[in-house]
């Protein structure tokens, strides 16, 4: 017969500790708002600190400054010298050996032919506000200063409307919540890069919270300027405004956003001389090719399926937007089987963001996190609500009552 050893009294040290771990937990169960604003802050500032000091010297940088020295240096040659001189005065002579030197390959290429630099500036100017943003800040401060400050001031964005968020849901005690997924999706990655990624994703997260508050006009002028910086954001606009429209969802702001976006789409693209869907993709996903200028591949469905294959693949092994997205739809789902739905305007949003991910990417197959990285942080959002109302019925011995993730939109 088994017999259950005696228990042996707890000692010091486990007593000790047993007390901490419950003085630490009520503490926090107690300032979860302010300690996870805090936490959350401080990251930000962190992120904001890092971005300032230690940014990633990127290829990109180069045509980005061209393009936002265009009005003053309209000749191919001149503009080429104007990039690559700023750029070397901007970083350090590793780095920028890094950029200009990669063995006779692309960038040793581009480091030596205005011409073909010159050739792939559509693909950059498209990014409108982007451009525009750097050209004013190049009157005050150094150019790669000024990629540094739009950077700088994305990140504190991106936190404050994230934070904003939270405490309009009463979920502030989440904020280090998503501070981690932040960190899953390559924040800091995109806050070290001199790209209009983030910039593109402050303003869009902007949006989408006017979208959830019902400020019509916020909506339509912040998804509006979120396309300018980065136009391929239209596939999300045009996703919502299907679904919009199918699930007759009163949004007048996205619909106007999605419409103002659509008509400038058109005007931009012929007004920076992008290439087109097509060269631009067998320039970023199949082959790099050396000067743009006239470059009309024929349409290829053997080499669109193989770049889609192998970003696929990229995408699972290398990014970490993948997981992020599952990791969003798992919550989504969990939180609907234990019932606590989302209210039906962010239920449309939510599946917007998921099905404008897939689209972007069935689109436009590139791996990079950074491109789906807009759509990442929304999700998680949208859930505070019914994640929060799952905490409370917990802590109220399971008689729960999910409250609207939305209060009072049961349109």
């Amino acid at each position: 017969m088994l017999t259950r050893p005696p228990i042996a009294p707890p000692n010091a040290l486990e007593r000790l500790t047993g007390s901490g771990l419950t003085w630490g937990e009520g503490t926090y169960a107690k300032w979860a708002a302010p300690i996870g604003a805090a936490a959350f802050s401080l990251y930000i500032l962190l992120t904001a600190v890092t971005a300032w000091f230690m940014p990633d010297a990127n290829w990109d940088m180069l045509p980005y400054l061209a393009i936002a020295g265009e009005g003053s240096y309209p000749d191919p040659q001149a503009l080429h010298d104007y990039a690559y001189s700023t750029v070397k005065e901007g970083v350090s002579a590793g780095d920028y050996k890094t950029l200009t030197d990669d063995g006779g390959g692309f960038r040793s290429h581009m480091a030596e032919n205005a011409a073909d630099f010159h050739s792939l500036l559509g693909m950059y100017r498209i990014k409108f506000l982007y451009a525009e943003i750097l050209s004013s800040l190049s009157h005050v401060v150094s150019p790669v200063e000024a990629m540094r400050l739009v950077q700088v001031f994305s990140v504190l964005l991106f936190g404050a409307v994230t934070l904003l968020w939270l405490r309009a849901e009463g979920a502030l005690a989440l904020a280090p919540v998503a501070g981690t997924i932040l960190i899953m999706a390559d924040f800091g990655d995109a806050a070290r890069a001199s790209t209009p990624d983030l910039l593109c994703s402050a303003l869009f997260l902007g949006g989408l919270f006017a979208y959830v508050r019902k400020r019509e006009v916020a909506t339509a002028m912040l998804l509006f300027l979120a396309f300018m910086a980065r136009p391929d954001n239209i596939v999300f606009l045009a996703n919502f405004a299907v679904l919009l429209v199918a699930f007759r969802q009163k949004a007048g702001g996205a619909l106007v956003g999605f419409a103002a976006s659509f008509v400038a789409y058109f005007a931009i693209s012929h007004w920076a001389q992008h290439p087109g869907w097509w060269p631009h993709l067998w320039f970023s996903s199949i082959e790099q090719h050396y000067n743009m200028d006239g470059f009309e591949p024929p349409f290829s469905v053997a080499a669109y399926f193989r770049a889609f294959a192998a970003s696929v693949v990229r995408a699972i092994d290398v990014d970490s937007w993948v997981g992020v997205s599952v990791l969003a739809l798992a919550g989504w789902y969990g939180l609907d089987r234990a019932g606590f739905r989302l209210e039906r305007r962010a239920g449309i949003l939510l599946a917007a963001l998921v099905l404008g991910v897939l689209a972007k990417f069935t689109v436009f197959p590139i791996h990079d996190t950074r491109i789906y990285f807009p759509n990442l942080l929304p999700p998680f959002l949208l859930l505070a609500a019914p994640l929060m109302a799952l905490w409370a019925s917990a802590s109220q011995g399971g008689q729960r009552a999910a409250p609207p993730a939305i209060p009072g939109d049961r349109s």
